[in-house]
C-alpha cells in the first residue's frame, strides 16, 4: 500500500483550508466538515484519481470522553492506478445527521449508503433509494447506535414468520 502523495495532500490543504490530515503507518486521513464534503469527495474522484469507494461506514461516538460529535461517517478510498489510499471522515449530530449522497460520484455507494442508514439512521441526501436493506422495512430503530439495547425494543413479535418451504 503506498502513502499518499504529499502534493496531493497539500493541494487539499489549499483547497480546503479546514480539512485536517494525519498520518499514521502509512495511512493518510483526512477529516473535513459536512458542508465540504462532497466537495473533497468530488475533488479526490475527479482530480486525484480515487476512482474505488472501497467503504462506506460510522461510528456512534456516544458517551465517548471528549467526543464533540456523535457520529463519525468514515469513507475508505483507493487509487486503483497508483495504489494510494485514504480515509475521509465527516462528523454529524442529532437530530439531522445527514451528508450528501456519494452515489451520483460511485453508483457502488448506494447500497453503502443505505446499510449505514439502515444500522445507523444517517441520512444521505439526494440517495436514489434510501431504504432499509438489511432489517425489515417494519424495523423502525437503527440496531447499531449506542443507545439501542442489546436485548432490542420487543419489536420481534411485530414481524412476520417466515417459514420454509418443505421439500
Amino acid at each position: 500500500m503506498s502513502a499518499t502523495d504529499p502534493a496531493t495532500i497539500a493541494a487539499l490543504k489549499d483547497a480546503f483550508p479546514e480539512l485536517v490530515v494525519s498520518e499514521f503507518r502509512g495511512q493518510t486521513r483526512v477529516v473535513i466538515p459536512r458542508t465540504h464534503l462532497f466537495s473533497l469527495l468530488q475533488k479526490l474522484k475527479n482530480e486525484f484519481g480515487f476512482d474505488m469507494l472501497v467503504d462506506v461506514t460510522c461510528v456512534d461516538y456516544l458517551q465517548y470522553r471528549g467526543a464533540k460529535d456523535r457520529f463519525g461517517l468514515v469513507y475508505l478510498l483507493a487509487s486503483t492506478r497508483t495504489n494510494q489510499r485514504m480515509t475521509v471522515r465527516c462528523f454529524v449530530n442529532e437530530p439531522d445527521p445527514s451528508v450528501p449522497s456519494a452515489v451520483p460520484l460511485w453508483e457502488g455507494a448506494n447500497w453503502l449508503e443505505r446499510e449505514v442508514w439502515d444500522l445507523f439512521g444517517i441520512r444521505f441526501e439526494g440517495h436514489p433509494d434510501l431504504r432499509r436493506i438489511v432489517l425489515p422495512e417494519e424495523f423502525t430503530a437503527h440496531p447499531l447506535r449506542k443507545d439501542y439495547p442489546l436485548q432490542g425494543l420487543g419489536e420481534r413479535h411485530n414481524f412476520p414468520v417466515i417459514t420454509r418451504a418443505e421439500q
